[in-house]
């Protein structure tokens, strides 16, 4: 009786032990917000697809777990909690909103004046049922966007209490996880211009404990802000005036052993930020001067990337490095720069640090330097045609790229070029995928697609 009691003891505390090992399991795999956990584009832990096939005009559909359609026009990259994902477009009335594929950067607004709804959408990560819908504002676009881009450009954040949304001009909200509205800011028009014309804005708040941080550099009042994210109170807000022209980045929050800093891409100041108290702590001048790869960390340096007006650098900084640390051409590292180099990197396409090498998607082609010492590695052509907006993602020993020409371009990781795969979407990829549990979340022109 009482080794039958002990087995049944055993049985259940083993079972329970498992339970907690799959939970823990399964809360490892949230992709909270912009290129997922800590901004890094990576999520390990299973194995994910290569090849299939997602148009959904072909015959034989493969790979795809669910398909959901998304009303509007958004590049809004879906964001993972739990056993839900969320999204976010903004809906016109009347025909569909106009949106330009393929190259050309001409100074082209979109019609938008016209009733928009800004709207935020909540699915099932395993079925892709629409579990929820909230408009989070309505009203005519208070400021243009350029043709290629949308009125909901922003990722949302998430942190297992709290789902945050920026919108630019049109105000932050905050909800609980279903949808339930806490509290709204707004911050006045932020119209991110050039030429004179608004083209859009398109950073992502970035959430850490009780702070939200958000850069608005409206070339007319550029500014960062920090609020706090249970009341939506503002903490500190400094002034990027002299500082910063335009960006569209998101923020890095770096957490470090003594300080958290802030890093904020921009030109003709790349500038860190204490979290605490909004002051500067390090600044880089001299970049590409349209600012749109967001900062990330990796290795425990923080990387900076910019391409565009004849510049395309990359700095690798160390994240205690204060004051000015310019690096030269003759002089690309120093002490608070680990390496840099002035031509390599990407114009829109935020590159990802996976293993020994960094992967840049500059329009149709990868570039990969020695993510430690800078050396250059390889400059190769994607499979055309192909054309990368979205911000790199790599797990499994692989690279994704997803591609505005209808595709996913899977690469073997490491110091080969080797392309294993172009996958069919069937529809424009202009978001950055998202990664949970050995599923690959793409969000299209149209649609929010599971595949596995």
């Amino acid at each position: 009786m009482r080794v039958r009691f002990l087995k049944e003891l055993f049985l259940h505390i083993f079972c329970f032990t498992i339970a907690l090992t799959a939970t823990a399991s399964d809360e490892s795999q949230n992709w909270p917000g912009f290129r997922g956990p800590g901004a890094t584009g990576i999520l390990e832990g299973y194995s994910l697809p290569t090849t299939w096939n997602a148009d959904p005009a072909a015959e034989n559909p493969q790979g795809v777990l669910w398909r959901a359609p998304i009303p509007g026009l958004g590049h809004s990259s879906p964001v993972v909690w739990g056993d839900r994902i969320f999204v976010c477009t903004a809906v016109p009335e009347g025909e569909v909103a106009a949106l330009m594929l393929g190259s050309g950067g001409q100074p082209t607004a979109a019609d938008d004046a016209r009733n928009h709804q800004w709207v935020i959408l909540c699915f099932d990560k395993k079925t892709g049922k629409l579990l929820w819908s909230e408009t989070a504002h309505q009203g005519m676009p208070r400021a243009t966007r350029h043709i290629k881009a949308t009125q909901a450009n922003t990722s949302l954040a998430v942190d297992g209490e709290n789902l945050v949304a920026f919108f630019g001009s049109e105000g932050l909200y905050c909800y609980d996880l279903d949808g339930n509205l806490k509290w709204s800011r707004d911050l006045g028009v932020i119209n991110i211009s050039k030429y004179s014309t608004g083209w859009g804005y398109a950073s992502s708040p970035s959430i850490h404990e009780n702070h939200i941080v958000l850069t608005c550099d409206d070339p007319a009042n550029p500014f960062l802000v920090a609020l706090r994210l249970s009341d939506g109170e503002e903490l500190w807000r400094v002034s990027r005036k002299d500082i910063c022209e335009r960006s569209w980045g998101t923020p890095l929050i770096h957490v470090g052993p003594e300080v958290t800093q802030v890093v904020v891409n921009g030109w003709p100041w790349v500038v860190s930020y204490d979290l605490k108290s909004g002051e500067e702590l390090w600044k880089i001048k001299d970049g590409g001067d349209n600012l749109i790869p967001s900062p990330f960390g990796a290795n425990n340096w923080i990387y900076v990337v910019s391409s565009h007006g004849g510049k395309s650098p990359i700095y690798v900084v160390r994240p205690e490095a204060r004051g000015d640390i310019t690096p030269s051409l003759e002089e690309p590292s120093n002490g608070g720069v680990v390496w840099s180099t002035l031509k390599g990197g990407s114009y829109m396409s935020t590159p990802v640090v996976y293993g020994d090498y960094i992967y840049l998607g500059h329009y149709s082609s990868i570039r990969c330097f020695n993510a430690i010492t800078g050396e250059p590695v390889y400059v190769e052509k994607l499979p055309q045609p192909a054309s990368i907006i979205a911000s790199l993602v790599a797990a499994d020993g692989k690279i994704y790229c997803a591609s505005e020409h209808n595709s996913v371009h899977v690469l073997s990781a490491g110091s080969e070029f080797r392309p294993i795969a172009n996958n069919p979407m069937g529809e424009p990829c202009f978001a950055t995928p998202a990664i949970s549990e050995g599923v690959l979340y793409f969000r299209t022109t149209q649609s929010l697609v599971a595949i596995h």
